[in-house]
């Protein structure tokens, strides 16, 4: 009888225990736990980030594919990674103003979208779904974007992955870009695991109406955020609307932030974010180039697009860039009307948390050496690169001036924090010497 009750104990604790366990798994991101980031196989090919690869494709008609790359739809190509031949892959044209401004420019060097999956959704490059091929435009550096990632990711924020590619069309030389993950289902499963939530990338569609992909609550009706629901890159349903429009209403509320917003990765996107003086994003007058990650009401910020970071969006003045306030980064509106930020300057014990982030920011990122050792490993094939929007010498003013950059910047930052001014501009460092415009700027009016 003493058996059976002591075996009975065992096996109540043992079910609790599992049911503890699955509890935590299903709640994890609510209750704070990171999941690790889950093997695909692509992570160490494509986007070994040690050389430069080579990716050839391959198109019989390829005169009529650029003549056509404006209307963004797909063609049918087979590409050749690192010697790897991939078939049946659908290739189109990317961007949006960047499509333009390639024709502006008299080029046909235009940023492309690779679909592994587009004909056959059973067919991946390792994993990988979609790939973008960024041709640089704006970017005489050759590395903002990649810096920012690679700053983001070290910082502990999930951040599409990306290398340097050589592309070749029907063997012969087209260009050096920069392949980027695309930010959908391998993106997803990479970072969160097979049961991932929603991923929106909030875009103005109508300028009368942008408050929704500031992210601020309007009402409760779903009609009231259609810069959202057009943007979303997977399925969703009125469950999923619902639920993001209570998760709006508390975070525009400040109600319950725990809940709905993942902090620790928040206030870790904004440090990383707002020391790269991104004018074009989230922070500026546009609301745009970032993603909106939900889980079980939970919200998080992912970085896009960053070829116009470090004050080189509308030609940025270098002395005012360069000593921006970290508590007072929107431009073109007000902190209160960008809600996923402005709850960090709200409670005092997150703007801390914040600024103590931003400190072990400064002592830890590598800037010095993700600059060197990217220019060491592009700098051959900018030298070849037929198609380049920038000569060479371009290329080794840009890099200087983005080393500047990062040196000048993190001197008033440690001013800032030092001192406890981070509202108002300082001068704590002297950026006179400082030409943004040579890291390449939104402007086409300029010789190639």
């Amino acid at each position: 009888m003493s058996e059976s009750k002591h075996f009975d104990k065992i096996a109540l604790a043992v079910t609790a225990l599992v049911l503890i366990i699955t509890i935590l798994f299903m709640n994890g991101g609510a209750l704070g736990l990171k999941a690790k980031e889950n093997k695909m196989g692509y992570e160490d090919l494509l986007f070994d980030n040690t050389k430069v690869h080579t990716i050839d494709i391959i198109m019989d008609d390829w005169d009529g594919f650029i003549g056509n790359t404006t209307s963004e739809l797909y063609y049918p190509s087979a590409v050749v990674i690192d010697g790897e031949v991939c078939k049946h892959v659908a290739i189109r044209g990317k961007g949006h103003a960047s499509l333009s401004m390639v024709s502006v420019l008299d080029s046909e060097r235009y940023s492309l979208k690779l679909e592994f999956d587009h004909y056959d959704d059973s067919i991946t490059y390792h994993g990988l779904d979609k790939l973008n091929l960024n041709n640089l435009i704006q970017d005489a550096t050759m590395m903002k974007d990649y810096l920012t990632y690679e700053l983001m990711r070290a910082f502990g924020i999930a951040a599409p992955l990306c290398s340097f590619v050589y592309i070749t069309v029907n063997g012969e030389d087209w260009g050096l870009y920069l392949a980027v993950e695309d930010m959908e289902e391998s993106f997803l499963k990479r970072n969160y695991g097979v049961g991932y939530g929603k991923l929106y990338r909030p875009y103005i569609m109508d300028n009368t109406k942008s408050a929704d992909a500031k992210l601020q609550y309007i009402d409760d009706r779903i009609s009231s955020y259609p810069n959202i629901w057009l943007n979303a890159k997977l399925d969703i349903a009125k469950p999923d609307q619902y639920r993001l429009i209570e998760s709006l209403k508390k975070l525009s509320n400040g109600e319950d932030l725990e809940s709905v917003v993942d902090i620790e990765q928040v206030i870790r996107f904004f440090v990383v974010h707002n020391y790269v003086c991104n004018g074009d994003s989230y922070t500026g007058a546009l609301a745009h180039n970032y993603y909106l990650y939900e889980d079980n009401g939970q919200l998080t910020m992912l970085p896009w697009d960053y070829n116009l970071a470090f004050g080189t969006f509308l030609g940025g003045y270098a002395q005012f860039i360069i000593n921006m306030p970290i508590d007072n980064p929107v431009t073109g509106g007000a902190s209160a009307e960008r809600p996923m930020w402005n709850w960090i300057l709200e409670n005092e014990s997150y703007t801390e948390q914040y600024h103590r982030y931003f400190a072990e920011f400064l002592d830890t990122a590598d800037f010095d050496g993700i600059i060197d050792s990217t220019y060491q490993l592009v700098k051959p094939y900018v030298e070849k690169d037929p198609t380049a929007f920038y000569s060479y010498e371009e290329f080794e003013d840009g890099v200087a001036a983005l080393r500047k950059f990062c040196q000048l910047r993190s001197e008033s930052i440690y001013k800032q924090l030092e001192t406890g001014e981070t509202m108002k501009i300082m001068n704590y460092a002297d950026a006179s010497g400082l030409k943004l415009s040579d890291m390449g700027n939104m402007s086409v009016d300029r010789e190639r």
